[in-house]
């Protein structure tokens, strides 16, 4: 083989099988992930259904303590 064909392969391997930045991107996706959901809890403890359910079991309980 040439020397350029080595010097060729050599790069290419190293772009191809560089993971170097993997983590931060797994962890991009994680944080995005975990904010979607928050945003679904919001939207589901603003509506009112949801809240008067959540407020009747937290009355529910602390009545029953007493």
């Amino acid at each position: 083989m040439s020397i350029t064909l080595v010097r060729l392969r050599r790069s290419l391997d190293r772009v191809l099988y560089d993971e170097e930045g993997a983590s931060t991107a797994e962890y991009a996706i994680t944080v995005l992930a975990a904010c979607g959901f928050a945003a679904v809890l919001v939207a589901l403890l603003a509506s009112g259904e949801v809240r008067e359910l959540l407020m009747g079991i937290i009355t529910s309980a602390l009545s029953q303590g007493a």
